[in-house]
């Protein structure tokens, strides 16, 4: 991550010139202000509505206790904004001992003496409080502290989503936005000329994560990718033609995964009578809908299901490609931010939504939904550009290159719109299926050799 190159909370005074009531005032009115009081409810609306149980949850590999993210938010929120940017004292004695996610070993988050439910709410209100008056007081390189946990909260609220989608808790009560226009499938691929291409975060974007830095380029051959994700329907055919007892559709790695975790359709599919399918949707179960995309598959799932078709996966220089020309696009459908009609994100539609919805937000090369919806899978392992310097937060991205991960593109139906652009790059494991992630394909024959 890097400094931003203007001060994206437009403020124009030094703390020198400002009497204490202009600093609060600005606190109440700066635009960043206003997202991080609303990245905070949003992560208040996902949690608030469980039970005490609920926020311990079962323990689990791909979980956190609740308890513990809860309470890692404001602490990583105050780390950054207040003790490392500003030099003041934790105002948890035991704080980094608790909820530092580096040093606090997954396994034992269930075990340590956390702030009971009150406590740990009222340590969230205080540390939001402090850390807006600071950004009111005492703008200019601190305020990318701010812009990072921000950032670091939206995530934690689209893990809040995915968690309680794998422990079955009901659906949050995300704020209903207008019905998607359009729907049904979009069959067919479209064709990409290639090219020399600039990869990567450009130095005018005001904040990037370091795994994004910098612009390079790449040359890539021509290729034909899928106009849409891969829907229901057409992973179904998949699962119905014994995909998932062939071996030879999987990779060695993949076959391992499968065989050993008995995997025999989408984690949250469920058979039922007439050939039909059933999917779990939070707590609900309900028809597979046919043209939504597949979600809560992973990497070796979508790669399986490619070598089926005879298909691949694109290179994240595909995908982006595809989705940013001409020029370099900071969405699809150009530099405007997303809206209602462009993209399926901030939980507005409550899941996912047909693939063929949101024509408007139709990147220039004929690609749907390469923002918001679903995450999309690519081929690419998750490694440094060339010349990566790690930026303050050295936990986000250096030591999951060294491990075997894939990059996503795009984002998903919860992921909020303020966190995305083209070049932003997720990474997880190849057998995280929890996660909110589908994919598209290319023609086999085109691009990479």
């Amino acid at each position: 991550m890097r400094l931003p190159s203007r001060d994206p909370g437009g403020a124009g005074q030094t703390s020198a010139t400002r009497t204490a009531g202009e600093s609060m005032l600005l606190a109440v009115s700066d635009p960043l202000a206003a997202q991080l009081r609303d990245a905070r409810a949003r992560s208040l609306l996902l949690v608030q509505d469980l039970d005490e149980g609920q926020w311990m949850g079962p323990r689990l590999p791909i979980v956190n206790p609740l308890l513990w993210e809860v309470g890692h938010l404001g602490w990583f929120q105050e780390f950054w904004t207040l003790r490392h940017a500003r030099g003041r004292p934790p105002l948890l004695p035991d704080g980094d001992a608790l909820y530092d996610s580096a040093k606090v070993a997954h396994d034992t988050r269930w075990d340590l003496p956390l702030l009971t439910r009150p406590a740990v709410l009222a340590y969230l209100e205080r540390v939001l409080g402090a850390a807006l008056e600071a950004l009111g007081t005492t703008p200019g390189p601190a305020t990318y502290f701010h812009w990072l946990a921000l950032f670091h909260e939206d995530m934690h609220g689209e893990a809040f989503t995915y968690t309680r989608q794998t422990l079955a808790y009901p659906a949050p009560a995300f704020p209903a936005g207008r019905p998607a226009p359009g729907g049904g499938p979009l069959p067919g691929d479209v064709e990409v000329a290639g090219g020399r291409f600039l990869l990567g975060a450009t130095e005018d974007e005001p904040f990037v994560f370091d795994n994004e830095k910098w612009a390079h380029p790449v040359e890539v051959a021509p290729f034909h990718i899928a106009r849409a994700p891969v829907t229901n329907e057409q992973f179904a055919a998949f699962v119905e033609d014994a995909g998932y007892r062939q071996e030879r559709h999987w990779s060695a790695d993949g076959w391992r995964w499968r065989s050993e975790t008995g995997a025999r359709h989408p984690v949250y599919w469920r058979p039922a009578a007439g050939g039909r399918w059933l999917v779990r949707h939070f707590a609900d179960l309900s028809p597979l809908a046919p043209h939504q995309p597949v979600v809560h598959v992973c990497w070796f799932e979508a790669e399986a299901y490619c070598r089926w078709a005879g298909r691949r996966l694109p290179t994240e220089a595909e995908w982006e490609l595809a989705a940013a020309t001409p020029g370099k696009r900071r969405f699809p459908w150009g530099d405007d931010p997303p809206d209602e009609e462009r993209a399926n994100l901030d939980g507005r539609a409550g899941g996912p939504v047909e693939v063929g919805c949101h024509p408007a937000g139709d990147s220039a090369a004929g690609c749907r939904q390469m923002i918001g919806n679903v995450w999309e899978w690519t081929a690419s392992d998750f490694q440094p550009y060339p010349g990566f310097v790690v930026d303050p937060y050295k936990e986000y991205s250096l030591p999951w290159f060294a491990t075997l991960h894939k990059v996503l593109r795009g984002g998903c139906w919860a992921t909020r719109e303020r966190l995305l652009r083209n070049t932003w790059r997720n990474f997880y494991p190849p057998d995280r299926r929890d996660v909110l992630a589908g994919f598209r394909t290319c023609a086999r024959g085109t691009g990479p050799a």
